[in-house]
């Protein structure tokens, strides 16, 4: 199978160019480490003169994240966050313009503060209806927008503010100039907290002109930041590279997909902080091998063998593989060699071995993808219910925040490490949604021409005389619905820590570009946003 993430690195000689960008990238980091420790006092100059105004404060954070160098702030943005918060406690209100109290509404709630919704009933008439004079305000309406994606379930206001200040901004598209017109679409089709920051980091450089005379010092640490980050990231991938090569398995298993790089994108997007360089590359490795064993039960597999492969993998013994084809036998020995090897790596960084839970991960999606085997083996659907309970578990999701918990190594205890087991909301509601947006496409997946159901056709056969289009609307109800219990997960108090919930909001946010297929199969947008984030440097 080829990498459908774009030719051009599949290419010999831009595989050389790639080595020698690395080199140069890194000499680069060399050259610009004074240049970061300078900038990183003048942002911080920045936030100690803005600190007494609240707005502009705010103002500030937003932009740090959008950035994508908030990670160097982290203390100081949590210190604001939270004086914001207690301020808001003690006087009721999160500001009388929509463009403040919008934007402080989805700081804090990204924070993991709860800030009820019932604040933009102050921006509403008599007849409960959002102000007509409101729409003048295009940088408030914008703020609405990006803090309706925030709302949990029941905020019936910020589903309506979302179609009131969606309407609105679409009105105004008409009458803007160019750069306005990128603004107001930008943040139409990507608002923040249902986007991947980083993809959209470039698009702040150029759409966001502003005339705060901070902006232009935050820029540019933020342009030195992104050329070190894609040097790292580089490196990373080179590692990986080269332990897929040793692993040998796409010369083996020719049947299944060979992706290495858009493996890696998906943990990249994951672990954002650039500061998680190992567990990236550490948390690519099961990744790779959640596609390689669904290529085995979806194309490869008869239902006897992978029976007795899921016998296996639930026994973890390799006795039950003898008489399985050859394949089979070298993919259940490098899923046991790489769970050994990262249990072992978990246990010497955070002194915690955690063989038993991701074991268990890895019985629980073979199981998944047993059942689904066995339902396409009968011809008999299920029911969409059951088909989604299913399919949450065999979307993969769990045994990717399965390992990225254990290797953030932050909150491990037993009761914490049950928990993770057991698939708890914040696992789950990105799955459903990872499993939902994969039934919505029109395209199989890398023209694979395995069965594996989906949501669709299980409800279609279900409520005869539904329409496609009906069928359609109800996946995306419950794609929203996901989103809004992810959000609540998310809040404070929570059981994890901050960087596990970042990572499993950020595998939501990656699921549309991993489905947004073209008419030739292909992943346009992603294959973009990979180019430009890794092999497109930024000028200072």
């Amino acid at each position: 199978m080829e990498d459908n993430i774009g030719s051009w690195l599949r290419c010999h000689v831009q595989f050389q160019l790639l080595k020698m960008k690395i080199t140069m990238s890194f000499r680069l980091y060399i050259s610009l480490f004074v240049p970061i420790s300078e900038k990183l006092e003048i942002c911080r100059n920045v936030l100690r003169k803005v600190v007494g105004d609240p707005f502009e404060i705010l103002k500030v954070v937003d932009t740090l994240q959008r950035l994508c160098i908030d990670y160097y702030f982290q203390e100081e943005i949590e210190t604001i966050l939270r004086r914001q918060y207690v301020a808001y406690v003690a006087h009721g209100d999160c500001g009388h313009e929509l463009h403040e109290a919008a934007l402080r509404f989805r700081l804090l709630r990204q924070q993991g503060y709860y800030v009820p919704a019932d604040i933009f009933e102050n921006f509403k008439d008599e007849d409960g209806n959002f102000k007509n004079e409101l729409s003048e305000d295009i940088n408030g309406l914008m703020a609405l927008y990006e803090a309706s994606h925030l709302s949990i379930e029941g905020e019936d206001i910020l589903d309506q503010a979302g179609i009131f200040s969606e309407q609105l901004l679409n009105a105004w598209k008409r009458h803007l100039d160019y750069n306005h017109v990128k603004v107001v679409g930008n943040t139409l089709g990507h608002p923040y907290h249902k986007s991947v920051a980083r993809f959209m980091a470039k698009n702040f450089f150029g759409d966001y002109p502003s005339t705060n005379g901070w902006f232009n010092g935050l820029q540019q640490l933020a342009k030195i930041d992104f050329n070190v980050v894609q040097s790292m990231h580089q490196k990373e991938i080179t590692k990986i590279s080269k332990w897929w090569r040793d692993l040998g398995l796409a010369e083996k298993l020719k049947f299944s997909r060979n992706q290495p790089l858009k493996w890696y994108i998906c943990s990249m997007v994951s672990l954002i902080d650039p500061d998680l360089s190992d567990e990236r590359v550490e948390l690519t490795k099961p990744i790779s091998l959640v596609y390689v064993i669904d290529d085995i039960f979806d194309v490869y597999g008869k239902l006897e063998e992978l029976t007795l492969f899921t016998e296996a993998v639930n026994k973890w013994d390799f006795a039950a593989l003898e008489p399985l084809p050859e394949c089979m036998k070298i993919c259940f020995k490098a899923l046991y060699d790489t769970t050994n090897e990262i249990s072992h790596w978990i246990w010497q960084k955070h002194g915690w071995n955690p063989i038993e839970s991701i074991r268990m991960s890895w019985a629980s999606l073979c199981n998944a993808f047993l059942v689904e085997a066995q339902w396409f083996a009968s011809g008999k659907s299920p029911k969409s219910e059951e088909y989604l309970k299913n399919a949450v578990v065999s979307s993969g999701v769990h045994v990717v925040l399965v390992h990225t918990f254990f290797l953030l190594g932050q909150r491990i205890t037993e009761q914490t490490e049950d928990l993770v087991d057991l698939m708890p909301g914040i696992i789950s509601f990105p799955a459903t949604i990872l499993r939902l947006w994969d039934d919505l496409g029109s395209a199989r997946d890398e023209s694979q021409d395995g069965h594996d159901g989906s949501y669709i056709e299980c409800y279609m056969k279900e409520h005869q005389g539904a329409s496609i289009q009906e069928a359609r609307q109800k996946v995306a109800d419950m794609i929203s619905d996901a989103w809004k219990r992810l959000n609540k997960e998310c809040l404070s108090p929570t059981p994890f820590p901050a960087t596990f919930t970042k990572a499993s909001l950020n595998i939501a946010r990656m699921v549309p570009l991993l489905y947004n297929y073209d008419d030739n199969q292909g992943l346009p947008t992603l294959e973009e946003h990979v180019k430009s984030v890794l092999f497109e440097s930024l000028s200072l």
